[in-house]
Parts: C-alpha cells; structure tokens; sequence
C-alpha cells in the first residue's frame, strides 16, 4: 500500500465529488482509489522537488518557482534549443537548473512554451469552473449507463472519465492511431490497464477520418484532450460532426483555450504547479500528491457529465487541468491526510484496433436508431 501526503481539504472536496457521482450514476468511486491508485499501482511517490514519476522537477527561478516536465524524446531534445546551447549531457537537469535560477519565471514559461515543452510558473493560473456551452438541443434526462461514449482523450485525466463511465455501464471506445497511439501504451501496463480495461479499443485513421465521424455522430458522449486546432484541421471539431440530441462533448486541457493557452502543452505536475497546488509553504514547495491535476481533473469530469446528462445534455463542457489544480488550491491547506491506496483491481485493455468490427456495428445501429 502506498500513501500521499493530500491537504485534508482537497481530499474531502474529492470525496464529495466522487459522491456526486455516484448519486447520479449509480456507481460507487473510491476518490482515495483515483488520487493515489497510479503510485499504489507503481510504487512510485514523490521526492519534494522531483514529481513521483520523476519527469518533472520543481525549480527556482529568480522571482519565483517552475516546473517543467521532460516526459517525452522530444521534450528532451528541445532543452538545448531552450538553453540556447548546442548539446547537453546525458542528464540534462542540472543545466535546466541553473538556466532557470538565472532567469524570471515569465521568460523562463514563455521561452518554454514556443517550444511546445510542458512548462509552468508556480500560481499562474486563477480557479475556474468548468465551462458549459449550449451544444445542440437537450433530451431527456439520463444516466450514464447503456449510453455510447467515443473516448479520443489520452493519458491520464480523460481516460479516467472514460474508465469511470465505462463504470457506470456506458460502452466506452478508446480511439485511438496508429500514428499516434495514447502515450500511456508505453507506460506500465498495469496503470494503462487499470484506466483502460474496461473500452473497447478502435483504431481510427485520421488521415482518411470517415469511420471516426461516423462514431462521432453516434456517440453521445466525446471525450477529448488535444489542443482544440488538432480536430478542427481534420474536420473533427464539435461543430464540424452531426448533432445528436442530447450530446455531452467534454474537453480537457492543459490550461483553458483562451489565446495562446490554447496551444501550451501540460502534463499532471507541471499543471497542478500553474494552478498552486503544492505541498510545502510559498518559499519552500514541494510536489503534491502524484501529478494531481490528472486525477482530480478526470473525476470533476465525470462528475460534469452526469451532472449534463441529468440536465439532458445538449452542451459542451470545457475543463482545464491547472484550473481545476488551482480551485483545489484554494481550499484551506492547513492540515495534510494520508490518502492511501492498494494496487487498483483492472482488466486487460484491449489490443489496439481489437474492437473495430465491434464498434463499426454498434456505431451502424445508433446511427439507424431513432435519437
């Protein structure tokens, strides 16, 4: 069994939403389970500046702290060009390090972020509610439950709220390309099992996207996380797929989709940092949990979603990550709980492109069905 050290406050906010949830879904949702289930999962936890997944570090700077996440190649191929030197060695933080001391911490995000790294300067985001767009008209009132959800997200906090309506009987399909397949398949296999076990897997090819709109137009459910320009170039947007009454379009992002923020990139750690939910006091803070904006972000999601879903739908959702960190960060922190959490119970996902034959069925049948 593992144990975070959460802020008393943030963990019953968790608890209560996970209730929320289950009143109107039905399905009972462990928030314990959901915020320290990956580090039970791993046996990973946090080292005060170095995140439990160890790809994200907490840094000073001269007038204040950042974090930056190296999770991925190209990440670590960009801190030259971010340094503005040729070549670092083969740990490239203690040169990360120094760069940044040297520097503020809006020159140090905004140089980071016209590279595309997942970059954060420690508060800078306000809390804010999910946004809630009219989409379409309304139906009746619904539960999650034998309702066709098209889960595009990837990672952490989208696939949570699609494992979590796939928990409450709703047929969940992960789509996903073989160009680029959610980057969590190269992960551990139990954390991608345990927030994908439960969907069906399609392999959708977004060059020639006539098969992914179709399942678009059936679902009455989407989940999404790439930068709202990446479906809009490939005709893929809300506005750009049939309606169907009663759709909830759910939309998580890094940092919200006003202006630049749009196209800054987050991960967990680097997200929870923008919105100041961290451990430790101002001078001195340190990592909260285990990249925590992905967990609470899935959960308040899922939550929206039912919430829609009894309103009758017919609406666009929009949740970003630091947002949702910095509206935890809010609550009084005075006091800390050990969340703790065994090993999640999971099924096997399924392979890629496995279920295609499957959903291409399901999806002729809705599309045939009345709404």
């Amino acid at each position: 069994m593992t144990s975070l050290a959460v802020p008393t406050a943030v963990l019953s906010r968790a608890r209560s939403v996970a209730n929320e949830f289950r009143a109107l879904s039905g399905t009972e949702v462990d928030a314990d389970m959901i915020i320290a289930g990956r580090a039970g999962l791993l046996g990973q936890t946090p080292h005060d500046r170095i995140s439990a997944g160890g790809a994200t570090h907490l840094m000073p700077s001269r007038d204040g702290w950042c974090a930056l996440t190296l999770s991925r190649p190209d990440d670590v191929d960009a801190v030259p060009a971010l340094l503005g030197i040729d070549a670092v060695g083969d740990d490239p933080w203690p040169a990360v390090h120094g760069w940044i001391a040297e520097r503020d911490s809006a020159e140090v995000t905004e140089r980071g972020r016209l590279l595309g790294l997942p970059i954060a300067a420690l508060g800078e985001t306000r809390a804010e509610a999910a946004r809630v767009h009219a989409f379409g008209a309304a139906t009746n009132a619904r539960s999650p439950s034998g309702l066709l959800v098209a889960d595009l997200s990837a990672m952490w906090a989208g696939p949570l709220c699609g494992q979590l309506l796939a928990r409450a009987d709703a047929t969940v399909v992960k789509v996903e390309s073989a160009a680029r397949p959610d980057g969590a398949r190269s992960g551990p296999p139990a954390f991608f099992d345990w927030m994908n076990g439960e969907k069906l897997s399609y392999l959708a090819d977004f060059g020639d996207a006539a098969g992914l709109r179709n399942l678009l137009a059936a679902a009455d459910v989407v989940i999404e996380s790439s930068r709202p320009a990446a479906l809009a170039r490939r005709g893929l947007a809300p506005t750009d797929v049939p309606p169907r009454d009663g759709r909830v379009w759910v939309r998580i992002t890094g940092h919200g989709t006003e202006h630049d923020r749009g196209n800054w990139v987050a991960f967990g750690d680097d997200a929870a940092v923008s919105g100041g939910l961290v451990g430790g006091g101002e001078a001195a803070p340190v990592f909260c949990g285990d990249a925590i904006a992905d967990p609470l972000t899935g959960l308040e999601a899922a939550a929206a979603v039912a919430q829609s879903l009894r309103r009758g739908g017919g609406q666009l959702i929009e949740l970003s990550m630091s947002a949702v960190a910095a509206t935890y960060a809010d609550l009084p922190r005075t006091e800390e709980t050990q969340c703790s959490a065994i090993a999640p119970p999971s099924t096997p996902a399924a392979a890629l492109g496995a279920d295609n034959a499957t959903v291409d069925r399901l999806v002729a049948e809705k599309l045939l069905a009345p709404c």
